[in-house]
């Protein structure tokens, strides 16, 4: 009679934890696919951005010229003088001291060495030009 009733309790025990297996399987499931959508979370929100800005960086060192101005990640700034595989020597202040430095310590490109220097002054120039033209057919109009 012993074994009986404990053969009973045996099976009802194994019917349980095969429910209790069948309820974990749909939580198991849930918890793969929250694992799955944080995977993808991180790559879009973290990894993607960071590779882009580190590819920014590299063209922008890639880019670099003889005569640019620009800014180091300790603040110092220079013109480039000269560009080798991995250091670029610039030139800082007015009595030329020259400085070399790590390609990638360089932050930013603060006046790239073929652009135009000044377009205000340009377009301030020709604005003036314009004026002088105005002045100049309002004084032949006054002596008409």
């Amino acid at each position: 009679m012993e074994s009986i009733f404990q053969l009973s309790r045996f099976l009802d025990g194994t019917a349980e934890t095969a429910n209790q297996t069948a309820n974990n399987t749909g939580g198991l499931i849930t918890t793969i696919i929250m694992l799955v959508a944080m995977g993808f979370v991180l790559y879009f929100f973290m990894y993607r951005p960071q590779k882009k800005q580190e590819r920014e960086s590299k063209n922008m060192r890639d880019s670099l010229e003889v005569g640019d101005e620009i800014t180091t990640a300790g603040g110092i700034i220079g013109k480039v003088v000269r560009i080798r595989e991995e250091t670029v020597t610039i030139m800082t202040g007015k009595e030329g001291t020259t400085l070399r430095v790590l390609k990638s310590s360089i932050r930013s490109i603060d006046v790239k060495a073929n652009a135009p220097k000044d377009d205000e002054a340009e377009a301030s120039d020709k604005d003036k030009s314009k004026g002088k033209d105005k002045d100049k057919d309002k004084g032949k109009e006054e002596s008409k």
